[in-house]
């Protein structure tokens, strides 16, 4: 198995975060891996807020928390705040599409190239899409018309246990011709 797979199978939603606190060249690596993920023309449709204050990372956590959901939230020692930006295409393309058209895959591939990266340094990441935007938002200053997209919280787990990953078999999931 290459080192990328084996990476792979590292990473996994971190649900229980240590006291420790993260150093900021990590996270800062994070977010260069982020950059280097594909875009549609190049776009790169995307902005990565990292929050470390303690009093923004509670009131990110207490946004998190809605539907009884994602408690743990209050343990993470950083987020990210995906904000989905204005994507510029190359005009041939842009006459037949929404200019957003790309930016949810290219969001995607940011975000998994981030979380990979994380995890290579010893840190854990939970990818959360429920959370309260408008708190966010009102917390951090954006203005209202921004697109938060997701939210990444971080830390050093609290073990260092790599759960079994339990996938569909390759044959259901993929064809060969």
């Amino acid at each position: 198995m290459g080192k990328f797979l084996e990476l792979c199978l590292k990473r996994q939603s971190c649900r229980s975060f240590s006291e420790r606190a993260i150093e900021r060249e990590k996270l800062i690596n994070c977010v260069h891996a982020a950059a280097l993920a594909h875009s549609a023309c190049n776009s790169q449709p995307w902005n990565f807020l990292v929050v470390e204050d303690r009093e923004l990372c509670q009131k990110i956590a207490e946004s998190a928390g809605i539907m009884g959901r994602n408690g743990f939230a209050a343990e993470a020692k950083a987020f990210f705040v995906v904000v989905e930006e204005h994507a510029v295409l190359m005009p041939s393309i842009r006459g037949l599409l929404d200019s957003q058209y790309f930016a949810p895959f290219d969001i995607g591939a940011s975000v998994a190239y981030l979380c990979l990266e994380a995890a290579d340094q010893g840190l854990g990441t939970c990818i959360m899409g429920i959370f309260d935007r408008v708190k966010i938002a009102e917390a951090l200053g954006l203005p209202p018309e921004k697109r938060i997209k997701v939210i990444i919280a971080t830390g050093y787990p609290k073990t260092e246990e790599i759960r079994a990953k339990t996938r569909k078999d390759i044959k259901e999931i993929a064809k060969f011709f």
